[in-house]
């Protein structure tokens, strides 16, 4: 009658390992996702920057010609 009991304790225990680490994983997903987010905005922003640099050095150059 030990070894059942037993058997099932540690059936018991290593389910609730793998749930706390289900746990930490979904937490380091979620917080991984919010970075990269935030990477394609800040990506976003910089693209538009670049483009409105780009526009401006256009029209400077266009008075440069002869």
């Amino acid at each position: 009658m030990l070894w059942p009991m037993l058997a099932i304790a540690l059936g018991f225990l290593g389910v609730a390992v793998l749930a706390v680490l289900a746990v930490r994983v979904f937490v380091e997903v979620r917080r991984l996702s919010g970075q990269v987010a935030q990477a394609g905005r800040r990506i976003s922003d910089a693209s538009g920057e670049l483009e409105r640099a780009a526009t401006d050095l256009a029209r400077a150059g266009r008075g440069l010609r002869p």
